[in-house]
């Protein structure tokens, strides 16, 4: 089985616990205002690889995996648009007693369940908690989004919930209630982040020859991004507290027992 892949992190820290390869597969539906690898869109783009090679490269970092915590990350684009490919992947990583993670918003198609058994951790991207602003920061309807969440409440796959928060479009007070809410409602969920908005990935727009549609709006304030953690876990209410990760500046939220 061939699948597209358009790039490899082997050392990666932040997309899931300990130290992880991230494998960002080709290919993305949505188009949202703030991404930051549009180069990843194409479907036609980046390598075919087979899944039984990527896995043989993958295993070359167990030693780093086994003393961390760590495990490999599918990510994107949006892995689930390769669902035969990212199934094998999973299975394979499954024999040689690899941790897998997926990062996704949900927006692929098929049938979920067997790429969830095989999965044991989610960390899925929260685009907006509005299906009206979701199509406007997205373009596209969430209806398939909310279809893999309910996947994943019906399989239990531990989930950790990340939400990006952009100056003047995610960052209002009753927007963050509201994220509240819909966070309550997911049953699995064992941490959520709350990702200030950045501008790294402008540039690739330049490259590319296209159009930034977030131009001139400034990275999120970290003090205020802060200040909404903290409004967040007050609206979650029980069950929840701050957590900080040794040497690293931001703080994250964990649910308790």
């Amino acid at each position: 089985m061939k699948g597209r892949i358009h790039s490899i992190e082997s050392m990666g820290l932040v997309d899931g616990p300990g130290i992880r390869t991230v494998v960002f597969l080709q290919g993305c539906k949505l188009r949202c205002l703030y991404c930051h690898n549009p180069d990843t869109w194409m479907m036609g783009g980046g390598d075919q690889v087979e899944a039984s090679d990527l896995v043989r490269k993958i295993g070359r970092y167990r030693p780093y995996f086994e003393k961390s915590g760590g495990g490999v990350t599918f990510s994107g684009g949006e892995p689930l648009l390769q669902p035969e490919f990212l199934l094998e992947s999973l299975k394979l990583c499954r024999e040689k007693g690899i941790h897998t993670a997926l990062d996704t918003a949900g927006y692929g198609f098929g049938e979920y369940d067997e790429i969830l058994q095989y999965t044991d951790l989610v960390l899925f991207d929260i685009k907006h908690e509005d299906p009206k602003q979701y199509l406007f920061v997205t373009g596209q309807k969430e209806d398939k989004s909310a279809r893999f969440l309910d996947a994943i409440q019906k399989a239990g796959t531990k989930m950790w919930v990340r939400h990006v928060v952009v100056p003047g479009i995610t960052d209002g007070e009753d927007h963050i209630r509201n994220l509240a809410k819909k966070i309550r409602e997911l049953k699995n969920v064992v941490k959520v982040e709350l990702l200030p908005y950045h501008t790294m990935g402008e540039n690739k727009y330049e490259v590319m020859n296209m159009k930034y549609k977030l131009e001139g709006v400034e990275p999120m304030d970290r003090s205020r991004n802060a200040e909404l953690m903290q409004l967040l876990l007050q609206e979650l209410g029980e069950g929840f507290c701050e957590r900080k990760e040794e040497g690293k500046e931001e703080t994250y939220i964990q649910r308790i027992g």
